[in-house]
């Protein structure tokens, strides 16, 4: 993904609406989609709903595509990916986040935006939301295993919206998941690299997601400085009384003041958009992506537990099931062996992943806000210059 936020986003040439790219668009054996061809190039809202358009194209062709998904869409992906009971080490997947649903009403409150969505939730347009999900869709497409599935292909050709088909968790599901979590959240582990991975993955997801809530309160308070500049600004402006001759050096201060107040407002909002379209938007993938590896780590314990408890039932299984019991044990320990092996090789590419992703993210932060300082600098020493030779 190309983290530069002038990055131009558009439709491919030979996008043609609404067409598959072919009959067995389906088919697991279809060549994987490019993942850096993966764009969403607009979105339009009507009433709550968001309807966004997404282009993309083969490895193995020029020919482009576009389908306009919703929300509802995206979690049907999300949990289809999530359900597919043929691909053997799934739970062992670090499964690339999806960031929580929009909130377009205007009866919600932007203090519950914030909440629900942070970072995602600022900016125009929905800009940093569809960079956010582009970057989702195109992490699952890069994946080894999960790029490959018919599921991601049918939902970026298909020209019929899977959305209504989505399974939905009832509160009583929920509670019971949320019950389990803890009972096995301090289960001990029989290896010491996930029990490691474990204790590290609780303080970081603590940690980032408390980072990510503290500098997100520092481009608000950013923004609420800029505004208290453009009011003072314009009221520097009412003070202007040209009629008045004996007020002519007053007002002429006025309106220096007034620009350099305007000045300082158009810094402090390029420094804090600035913020939220490089640093904010990492600091809120990475801490999603370690809600997601928390999640991995949990499903393999979760494994562990099963593992556990089937050893147990063999040992005192009677003599006319312990074949039976025997053979549930080698299953279960095979299954938990793969999940284990993924997790490692998942992990690890997390490592590497998610590290040279987060930099990026650093060094593109520091480039624009050195831009920034300078161009404010520059104008800044303009005013002052200015003011020096102004007449007392």
């Amino acid at each position: 993904m190309d983290l530069s936020e002038e990055a131009h986003v558009a439709l491919h040439p030979h996008c043609m609406m609404g067409e598959s790219w072919l009959d067995g668009s389906n088919d697991q054996s279809a060549p994987n989609v490019n993942a850096n061809s993966i764009k969403i190039t607009d979105v339009t809202q009507d009433g709550d709903t968001l309807t966004f358009a997404i282009t993309s194209q083969k490895l193995d062709s020029s020919k482009g595509i576009c389908v306009f998904r919703t929300y509802e869409d995206f979690d049907w992906l999300q949990q289809s990916l999530f359900s597919q009971d043929d691909i053997a080490g799934l739970h062992g997947v670090i499964f690339p986040p999806l960031p929580a649903k929009p909130l377009p009403s205007s009866s919600y409150t932007q203090a519950k935006a914030l909440k629900q969505l942070g970072f995602l939730a600022l900016g125009d347009n929905w800009q940093l939301y569809c960079r956010a999900l582009e970057f989702y869709l195109q992490q699952v497409a890069a994946h080894s295993i999960l790029g490959k599935s018919k599921l991601l292909h049918s939902f970026l050709s298909s020209t019929e919206s899977a959305g209504k088909q989505r399974s939905k968790k009832g509160i009583f599901d929920r509670l019971s998941q949320a019950m389990e979590e803890m009972r096995k959240e301090g289960h001990k582990d029989v290896d010491e690299f996930f029990h490691n991975e474990r204790e590290s993955n609780t303080h970081l997801t603590a940690l980032f997601k408390s980072t990510t809530e503290k500098f997100l309160e520092v481009v608000l308070t950013k923004q609420r400085l800029a505004l208290a500049c453009g009011h003072f600004s314009t009221s520097l402006h009412l003070c202007v009384n040209q009629d008045n001759p004996s007020a002519v050096v007053f007002s002429t201060i006025c309106l220096k003041l007034s620009d350099i107040m305007d000045a300082v407002k158009r810094n402090l909002d390029k420094v804090s958009e600035n913020d939220v379209r490089t640093l904010g938007l990492g600091l809120d993938l990475e801490s999603r992506y370690q809600e997601a590896k928390r999640e991995m780590l949990f499903r393999r314990t979760s494994k562990l537990v099963e593992l556990e408890i089937i050893s147990k039932n063999a040992e005192k299984a009677k003599p006319n099931k312990k074949e039976i019991m025997d053979k549930v044990q080698k299953i279960t320990q095979k299954e938990f062996d793969l999940i284990s092996s993924v997790a490692k090789e998942e992990i690890d590419w997390y490592l590497k992943a998610r590290v040279s992703v987060l930099r990026d993210f650093l060094i593109h932060w520091c480039e624009k806000q050195l831009d920034t300082a300078r161009e404010s600098a520059a104008l800044f020493s303009q005013h002052l210059e200015a003011w020096k030779g102004f007449p007392v």
